[in-house]
């Protein structure tokens, strides 16, 4: 089978299945080029309200396909750090579906999520040192935000695997799940979000994850929030769906400034 990322929509729930099972899953150079514009056409997908990234089989992602590092590691890790970057920038909830090996590459990927839910099996690790490869700046930077300098600096040093129980102990993941019962728990988890304010979740994404004109998002995200009280708005929806013991619909999507109301 040629390598590929596979995609559904289900639910409101967009599912992104890094495939290539002759190699645990490692992304090509190709797989790498094709992340950006998968990632756009389903974040430009109103009906897609939540985004999945796993592996197919038994495993998340072993890194990048080490023939393409060969080939021309400059570009390798170009692509590699723009994939990451657009995942990152997804504008809807994102998250990462981990089993077996999720390292060097998988890891940048899992990172550039959101959330990261894992099996009790999974096995995490960063293995730039063993290739002599330079850690992308933006991905340090993003690691150290979810897992503090210090356990950066031992996955980045050494490249050892360390497993779930270690990764939730440093905030590397969200949840660890018992065997089996993984996929259960991001159908449940995911249609929680999917029921949940576009309007909350891309604000909330946007502050947590800091940008250099702060300040004028800021005021955009205050006009928003200004129009989502008036009549229609997501937060005048949601406070009368819950004064009225009903389910919110609630209308805002990213990407539209109009759609509030």
């Amino acid at each position: 089978m040629e390598p590929q990322l596979r995609q559904t929509v289900t639910h409101g729930v967009a599912t992104v299945v890094i495939d290539h099972p002759a190699k645990r899953n490692a992304m090509t150079a190709d797989m790498w080029r094709r992340m950006p514009p998968l990632l756009a056409g389903l974040a430009a997908d109103p009906a897609v309200r939540a985004l999945v990234l796993t592996g197919g089989g038994g495993t998340f992602c072993a890194g990048a396909d080490i023939s393409s590092l060969r080939e021309s590691p400059g570009e390798a890790q170009e692509l590699a750090v723009r994939a990451e970057e657009a995942l990152a920038a997804f504008p809807k909830p994102a998250l990462a579906a981990v089993r077996g090996y999720c390292v060097g590459g998988g890891s940048q990927l899992a990172a550039a999520c959101d959330l990261r839910f894992a099996d009790e099996g999974a096995l995490f690790g960063i293995t730039p040192a063993k290739l002599g490869v330079v850690y992308p700046s933006s991905s340090t930077r993003r690691l150290v935000s979810l897992v503090g300098p210090a356990t950066a600096k031992y996955l980045l040093f050494s490249g050892e695997l360390i497993d779930a129980g270690r990764a939730l102990r440093t905030g590397l993941v969200d949840e660890v799940l018992p065997s089996g019962e993984l996929d259960k728990r991001v159908a449940e988890f995911t249609k929680v979000l999917a029921a949940r304010s576009q309007l909350t979740q891309a604000a909330a994404k946007e502050f947590a994850g800091g940008r250099p004109d702060q300040a004028a998002r800021d005021a955009y995200w205050g006009e928003q929030a200004r129009a989502g009280g008036e009549a229609g708005g997501d937060t005048a929806e949601g406070v009368s769906a819950f004064l009225e013991r009903r389910e919110p619909r609630f209308t805002w999507t990213p990407g539209d400034d109009t759609a509030v109301g």
